[in-house]
């Protein structure tokens, strides 16, 4: 060995690697001593030597968390059970199949260097990941930081900042790392000594036999195919994504494309759509197969559709389904051969038809959302299906990136159903199809792929109300009847509550929350509950008060994170699940996941009732940014905004009446997770969002907000530059419902009506008359004050133009005649401040009871003066409820100790990893200034 450590050991050391004959009954391939003068040798030699001698030190350990996270994955998934790994020309060959569609390919020059909201994707991503951007420049050669661009190749820092957003080109480059494999794999298999001890970087470069039957030999095992819908419409518009998916072909020679082509024959009368396959041959694309369509493949959903189109040109035995927000790894594609030999290993008779894996959330590392969802979905994708593979036996195809038995599923229908709305969550439709047709789905743990998830409170919205569509389109399928009807007892159960079941609980959960609430106010408002605590005092009963203040203590999403405490608990250990759980708390998740409940209850319940499920893309990019106030209105005002007013109101006037004979203590115990529930669909969309606190955003949403409330809408406005084209869009659900649906809705808001019912009698100034008069006074001075307001927006149309001033005097009348009103009925009729209160508590829901019912009488009252006049009375409504939010809001904002706060709880695990936040802030201050 010392020997082999000197500087003249090639020149001077002759007599130990000199070439030498073979003993007479030596094996040709033996290796013998002393060692032949072969460079390749002695550096593997040295390379031993290494190992053998040098300790491990702290210094030697990554210093990069993921790298960490890789390593300890995979050196833990190898004691894991996994069958033997075949020769590669004895695996199953398999196909990847990717659809795309127009999300974002690799980020353009532009968008690297320019945003809108002053933070480059460039900037964003050398702050986040500042030790991968110092090592990229490190393999460019630059040695300046910050001055980067003169000395770094443009289209290496694209690459390099889209190999860390959720682009194709992740995904791609991904996904061929199974072909690096499983040529290095295959060279082992097939290589000889003399070719080991050349190295495989040499043979790889020749351009000798061995390379060509390596690629040959890969090319027959493993083929990636994404469906890039509409490729062609992109290369003759000359969309720049077209240039990047070729870009792509020419990279990976063995990359297959497919789209979909629209042209018009002559003679056809109609357009003609064909199926093309295309690779990259001399820097151009080359079509392969072409296949002709019956017709336009987009009749039904868009994602599977897109797959449909595509499956005839993937090959081999299995089918890997990826989406186009995922990631692989060079040292979790090793493992595929083992992966597949699960096809072959029988289990309950036949083999399994589904292969689950395990995937790794790649985007938890930044804003706290991320880290929820990061953990949320963890949790799902290990213990939770886990679960439902063994002991329930009830896991479906919940997504990618699931492994197919491609001849089973070809041969029974597919793998995405695509029928318009029913199937919107195609995916989970594969897994009922296996099962219906007696296939089952297994779930293995050693081997994962990278996952990217939204990372925005938007974005996470918007992917939870598509999915709570979706299994309210389960629920009315035939798929979920045939299941329930073929399982048995226990399985079925098991199968209710980890799919529909869970949406439909948490609808009952909401819904319960209003019928205790309602319960409660009529309770009071009638006396009843008066009468019952006062009996109970005399009597010294204490359980009936303890029974009317019986409420449940775990109603602040705590429940909703014990999967997560178990699966860290499993991993990394109890104590650092339960300083995560705290952690967790304290940065609000109880907040967040109680504002998702929401969101789940909302969409679920209406697209049961109504319908009306769609697609609701989220955009994948880098999302660390401010949403104005308008966008978060628009998105939540119909699903927690008015429920919290709502529930808000309740809880005022229970408060307002059950002072008298009821203790503070017992209100509190009754009514506490109420009111944190509304507050929190009140207000966690702004808690969450970036610069929500801060004074200069509050000022450009506020001018913002009154520009949106106010633009007409018409045919062309979109939904973000008016609110009366958001207002038709939001109802529009209502249109195609049915009578039952209609009948269902006008029942739900006579619920207003019986509210002011109860409050009507409570007046001072009703004298505790119960004659139903009263109540019918009550509607007659809602009339006059609806009279009043359309006087007002009259008058606006008419006069405020031409005769300003006339319109001004007419407004200062008007108001000094409604002013004597109420100062006369107070001298008269014992008015009372206290009945003023009551009277905006009890006609302010009403209002929006009649607009419900407006909306839903649409079709009846759609061109009438009715019509008019409830699409004004909702955009006062809507303007109200938007002031009344605001103005929290913009007094916080005047404390600069809460927009540190909030930056600090939001992005605390940046802070933990001493990424650099605010500087990404401050930049866009700067930018604004």
């Amino acid at each position: 060995m010392d020997l082999l450590n000197t500087d003249q050991q090639l020149e001077g050391n002759t007599e130990f690697f000199r070439s030498l004959e073979p003993e007479f009954f030596a094996s040709m391939h033996s290796i013998h001593f002393p060692l032949p003068d072969s460079g390749p040798l002695i550096e593997k030699v040295k390379r031993f030597h290494l190992l053998l001698t040098v300790k491990d030190k702290a210094m030697y350990i990554p210093s990069n968390l993921e790298a960490r996270r890789r390593i300890s994955f995979f050196a833990t998934s190898l004691f894991m059970d996994m069958p033997k790994a075949p020769k590669v020309r004895n695996m199953l060959s398999f196909s990847v199949l990717t659809p795309h569609y127009m999300e974002e390919v690799k980020f353009s020059k532009k968008e690297l260097h320019s945003s809108k909201e002053g933070v480059s994707i460039s900037f964003y991503m050398q702050k986040i990941f500042p030790d991968e951007w110092e090592n990229f420049l490190e393999r460019m050669g630059s040695e300046k930081v910050d001055e980067f661009e003169d000395e770094v190749n443009e289209e290496d820092v694209r690459d390099w900042a889209s190999f860390r957003g959720q682009t194709l080109s992740r995904t791609i480059r991904g996904m061929m790392y199974y072909r690096k494999a499983l040529k290095l794999q295959a060279f082992l298999d097939m290589a000889e000594d003399d070719d080991i001890l050349q190295n495989y970087e040499a043979i790889e470069r020749a351009d000798d036999t061995l390379s060509a039957q390596l690629d040959a030999l890969v090319d027959m095992k493993f083929t990636h195919v994404v469906s890039c819908q509409i490729y062609g419409l992109q290369k003759s518009t000359g969309d720049p994504q077209a240039q990047d998916i070729l870009d792509l072909m020419k990279r990976y020679p063995s990359l297959r494309v497919a789209y979909v082509e629209e042209k018009e024959e002559i003679g056809a009368g109609r357009p003609v759509y064909s199926s093309i396959l295309l690779k990259a041959v001399n820097g151009f694309d080359q079509e392969i197969y072409r296949i002709k369509l019956p017709g336009p493949p987009g009749i039904g959903e868009g994602k599977p559709e897109n797959q449909n189109h595509a499956i005839i040109f993937t090959r081999g035995e299995a089918l890997q389904t990826i989406d186009m927000n995922q990631d692989n790894y060079l040292e979790e594609a090793l493992k595929m051969r083992n992966l597949l030999q699960e096809f072959l290993r029988v289990r309950r008779r036949s083999p399994p038809t589904i292969l689950g894996m395990r995937e790794h959330i790649f985007t938890g590392s930044v804003s706290s959302l991320a880290w929820f969802m990061s953990y949320q979905e963890t949790s799902f994708v290990t213990i939770g299906q886990r679960l439902l593979a063994n002991p329930l036996k009830v896991r479906f195809h919940y997504g990618h990136p699931d492994l197919f038995d491609r001849i089973f599923h070809l041969t029974r229908g597919g793998i995405s159903k695509a029928s318009k709305t029913i199937n919107l969550s195609e995916d989970v439709y594969a897994g009922f199809n296996t099962t219906l047709r007696r296939g089952f789905v297994t779930y293995h743990e050693y081997m994962q792929v990278g996952k990217g998830r939204d990372v925005g409170l938007n974005q996470i919205s918007k992917f939870e109300a598509k999915v709570a569509n979706g299994n309210s389109e389960q629920t009315l399928s035939r798929d979920i009847y045939r299941l329930g009807r073929r399982f048995d007892f226990f399985r079925m159960l098991s199968f209710y509550f980890t799919t529909v079941g869970f949406y439909f609980n948490s609808l009952i959960s909401v819904i319960g929350v209003y019928v205790f609430l309602y319960g409660q106010l009529y309770l009071v408002l009638s006396g009843l509950q008066k009468a019952l605590l006062l009996e109970a005092k005399v009597k010294n009963i204490k359980s009936l008060e303890t029974a009317l203040a019986s409420q449940s203590f775990i109603q602040l999403g705590l429940l909703t994170g014990l999967p997560m405490v178990i699966e860290i608990g499993l991993e990394r250990g109890f104590l650092n699940a339960l300083k995560d759980f705290v952690l967790m708390q304290l940065q609000l998740a109880a907040v967040f996941f109680t504002f998702s409940y929401g969101t789940k209850s909302h969409y679920y319940g209406r697209t049961i009732l109504h319908g009306g499920a769609k697609y609701r893309p989220t955009g994948r990019k880098v999302v660390v940014f401010h949403s104005s106030f308008t966008e978060s209105y628009r998105l939540y005002s119909r699903s927690h905004f008015v429920k919290g007013f709502e529930l808000l109101l309740l809880l005022i006037v229970y408060d307002l009446f059950r002072r008298s004979y009821q203790s503070s203590v017992a209100y509190v115990l009754i009514t506490y997770a109420i009111w944190f529930m509304s507050l929190t669909w009140l207000f966690a969309p702004f808690l969450f969002n970036p610069s929500g606190f801060d004074w200069g955003k509050i000022v450009d949403d506020w001018k913002d907000w009154n520009k949106w409330i106010k633009q007409q809408g018409g045919i062309g406005i979109q939904q973000d530059k008016s609110w009366q084209s958001w207002w038709i869009e939001e109802q529009a659900h209502l249109l195609h419902s049915g009578i039952t649906s209609r009948i269902i809705e006008l029942l739900l808001s006579l619920r207003f009506f019986l509210y002011q019912y109860g409050l009507v009698y409570h007046l001072d100034i009703s004298g505790h008359n119960k004659n139903f008069v009263v109540y019918v006074l009550s509607w007659i001075v809602i009339v006059v004050i609806f009279l009043i307001l359309k006087t007002v927006n009259v008058g606006k149309q008419y006069l405020s133009a031409n005769h300003h001033l006339a319109f001004r005097l007419f407004k200062a009348f008007l108001f000094l005649g409604v002013l004597a009103t109420i100062v006369t009925l107070s001298l008269i009729c014992h008015l009372s401040l206290r009945d003023l209160i009551v009277c905006c508590l009890a006609f302010l829901p009403t209002g929006w009871g009649l607009i419900l019912v407006g909306q839903t009488l649409r079709p009846k009252i759609e061109g009438t003066g009715f019509w008019h006049f409830t699409r004004v009375f909702a955009r006062a409504y809507d303007y109200g409820m938007g002031v009344v939010l605001f103005a929290p809001l913009a007094v916080l904002a005047w404390l600069p100790i809460i927009s540190a706060f909030q930056t600090r709880f939001l992005f605390n695990e940046a802070f933990s990893r001493r990424l650099h936040i605010q500087p990404i802030l401050a930049a866009k201050k700067k930018h604004r200034s």
